[in-house]
Order: C-alpha cells, then sequence, then structure tokens
C-alpha cells in the first residue's frame, strides 16, 4: 500500500465490497474534511468535478459525461454539472487519491446496503464513490412538495451498492427513526435520509411570510422508520450571511454611514425643494 506524503495518527476505515474486494480509506481533517481513497491496481472511483486535492503519481484522472448518473438536462438548465471525474490506479502498485469537501462540511461515507440501496440528499450532496453507485437528480411530484427554491425542486437519489461519500456543513446529526416516529426538520439542514422516510412538506406562518422571506419558513416532515442525517450549518445559509455581511455595512463598525445617509436626504432634500421652486416660477 503507497503510504501518503504526510503522516496521521488515525486508522484507516476498510469497506468490504459485495465482491469481496477491501478498499482502506481515511477521513482527515476537522472543518473541512478530506477523504483519502488508497486504490490498488485497476480500481477507479468515481468523483465529483473539482473535488479532487492530491493523488500519487500512478493514478489518472479522467473527465467523462456520464448521462446514466446524471440528470444531463435538468443538471444544465439549473447551471449545474453534467460531468464526472473517473479516477483510476493505472500503475502496478497501490495509489491514493484526496478527494476535498467543497466547503466547511463534513463528509459521511455511507454503505448503500445498510439503505436499502437507495437514499435521497440534498442536491450537490454526493463527492465520490467506491463500486456501482448512481446519481439522478429527481423530482418531487407531489406538488406541495415543490418548494419555491431549485434546491427544493430537485432531489438527488443515489442508488446501487457501493460505498457513498456525501458532504454535510457544519456538525451532523444522525437520527434513526422507529416506525411512525416523527420528526420536524428545517427543509435545508437535511443531508440525506432514507428512501422509506416519508416526507411532508409544511409552511410555518401566514402566506404574508412566505411571500416576503425569513427563516424556518419551510419544515419538513418525516415520519418513519428510517435514518436521517441533519447538518447544522447548510452551505446556502452560509453563504447568505457572508453575503449579507459584505452587502450590508454594519452600523456600529461603521460610524461615517449615519453622514452617508444624512447626505442623502439633504441632496433628496435641495434637489425636491429646487423642483417646486422652478416649477412656481
Amino acid at each position: 500500500m503507497a503510504a501518503p506524503f504526510f503522516s496521521t495518527p488515525f486508522q484507516p476505515f476498510v469497506y468490504q465490497s459485495p465482491q469481496d474486494a477491501l478498499t482502506p480509506f481515511q477521513i482527515l481533517g476537522g472543518e473541512a474534511q478530506v477523504v483519502q481513497i488508497m486504490l490498488k491496481p485497476g480500481e477507479k472511483i468515481i468523483a465529483k468535478p473539482g473535488s479532487m486535492c492530491y493523488m500519487s503519481g500512478s493514478v489518472q484522472m479522467e473527465n467523462i459525461y456520464a448521462p446514466e448518473n446524471e440528470a444531463g438536462a435538468w443538471q444544465w438548465l439549473f447551471g449545474k454539472s453534467v460531468t464526472n471525474i473517473v479516477i483510476h490506479n493505472t500503475g502496478s502498485t497501490d495509489g491514493f487519491v484526496g478527494i476535498a469537501a467543497p466547503s466547511l462540511a463534513r463528509i459521511l461515507p455511507i454503505d448503500l446496503a445498510v439503505f436499502g440501496g437507495e437514499m435521497l440528499c440534498q442536491p450537490d450532496a454526493f463527492l465520490c464513490s467506491i463500486d456501482d453507485v448512481k446519481v439522478n437528480n429527481a423530482v418531487d411530484q407531489r406538488p406541495r412538495n415543490v418548494v419555491t427554491s431549485i434546491e427544493g425542486f430537485l432531489r438527488q437519489k443515489i442508488s446501487g451498492q457501493g460505498l457513498v461519500f456525501v458532504t454535510g456543513g457544519g456538525s451532523v446529526v444522525q437520527k434513526n427513526l422507529e416506525v411512525g416516529e416523527v420528526l420536524s426538520v428545517d427543509m435545508p439542514s437535511i443531508v440525506a435520509l432514507s428512501s422509506t422516510i416519508n416526507v411532508q412538506v409544511k409552511y410555518n406562518g401566514p402566506v404574508r411570510r412566505v411571500v416576503f422571506g425569513g427563516d424556518n419558513l419551510v419544515t419538513a416532515v418525516l415520519t418513519g422508520p428510517g435514518i436521517v442525517f441533519i447538518q447544522s450549518m447548510p452551505f446556502h445559509r452560509f453563504s447568505q450571511r457572508i453575503a449579507r455581511a459584505v452587502t450590508s455595512p454594519n452600523m456600529r463598525d461603521n460610524p461615517k454611514f449615519f453622514i452617508q445617509i444624512a447626505i442623502f436626504f439633504f441632496l433628496a432634500y435641495v434637489v425636491v425643494v429646487s423642483s417646486l421652486i422652478l416649477t412656481d416660477v
């Protein structure tokens, strides 16, 4: 087995495929994690474009268009990628590859056999996979479950008998729901769940709150049995807070903000008064 170019105190996990093949992997880091997968000669993995962080010299990478793994038309129409990358060990010795999370996220290794060969994820949750795994973007046909954003409209379905790695922002909590057990979750906080879970979308508050925006407007009511993974910091919420901090100056940190507002109203007053005087003349 090829040794990585850095040392780590963590022992690798070992995934055993249905074909009895063993694939060691390590999840490194705390906030923005990297999964390091060891590849024997001839082995390959499928990964999300742009996720490769490093790889050994015997490992090759190829960008492919895989329409059976992605809903190409929907993906392209909504600005998603329609390609995957295949990382293949073409050498005669063991190699390794590091796949990085796209943001400050945790990487979750999920054996699809535990989920009955199928699970539902948030869009862009898929990171990489080992063995036979297919990724499709499915549409929830129930009108009440079509929320007002693309991220709620498209649901990523992952199926197969392999090991899949998905990402979740912040801290990730796993909840095991018994038969008939009900759990309400903020819609963007769901990372992945079993296909056996019944999902009902509930709008909180009056219509005016839905129209004018706000937090926790849409709640998913989950009914077991099944497993659900919940993230504490969805990426879109994280990016929105950064955008607000950049575009909306804090009054305490920007004393000139009051002066700018006063100058604006003074100029507006001058323009209005001038127009009234000229009109009377």
